[in-house]
């Protein structure tokens, strides 16, 4: 790797969406007061049912758009936290559909794209879900692609889905950096060929030894230095 992170070869940095560009606890934030104590609870289990079901589903040959899955899995969380008022329920997916970007996440793709390289996401969220996110955020001028596995009707770690970056823009695997804050689909990039970047910014422990990220950082700042 370069002083950048980034390998000479590389012509694209692709990103995973949710918790990599898009906090995706920010929802839940933005009403912690209202749902009360257990509201980071509430937003952890939010995520991790959003997570198992596409797995779930993936692995039984069947295919939801996320924001099904989405739906699904805040219903779950009102279940597993009964003191959470349900009248939160469409104030917390119209905060899903506009998650905030996390602080570096704009100055980092406008500096990727000012080196000449291109720039996408690679994501588990429906089209539309995308769209929301990225326009909310601003950053729709700084992305050349916005891919969506629902043109793979599968999710994340299908071989499938990494295949949309091949398929959309003129590039090889070798030639793109892979960069996502979810281990699991670091994983997944790293056994279709991607260079991968970890962004790791919990400081978690590692795992999935035999598909090891080509780098670790702990912020997006951090592929420019």
């Amino acid at each position: 790797m370069s002083s950048t992170m980034l390998p000479p070869g590389a012509k694209a940095v692709i990103f995973d969406a949710y918790g990599t560009l898009f906090d995706v606890h920010s929802a839940v934030a933005r009403h912690s007061a209202a749902i009360g104590p257990d509201a980071g609870r509430f937003s952890e289990i939010w995520r991790a049912k959003q997570l198992e079901y596409s797995w779930v589903l993936s692995l039984a040959g069947r295919y939801e758009p996320f924001w099904s899955l989405t739906e699904q899995a805040l219903d779950h969380a009102f279940a597993r936290c009964p003191q959470a008022d349900l009248a939160l329920r469409p104030l917390l997916l119209d905060a899903y559909r506009r998650l905030d970007a996390y602080p570096d996440a704009r100055d980092a793709l406008r500096a990727l794209k000012a080196r000449g390289l291109g720039t996408g996401i690679l994501s588990n969220g429906d089209p539309g879900m995308l769209k929301a996110a990225v326009a909310s955020a601003g950053l729709t001028g700084d992305l050349d692609a916005v891919l969506s596995v629902d043109d793979a009707g599968v999710f994340k770690t299908s071989p499938r889905t990494y295949a949309l970056v091949l398929e959309a823009l003129p590039v090889t695997a070798d030639e793109v950096v892979f960069v996502s804050s979810n281990r699991w689909d670091i994983a997944g990039a790293a056994a279709f060929g991607f260079t991968c970047i970890w962004v790791n910014r919990l400081g978690l422990p590692d795992e999935y030894a035999a598909l090891a990220p080509n780098a670790v950082i702990g912020s997006l700042g951090d592929l420019l230095r």
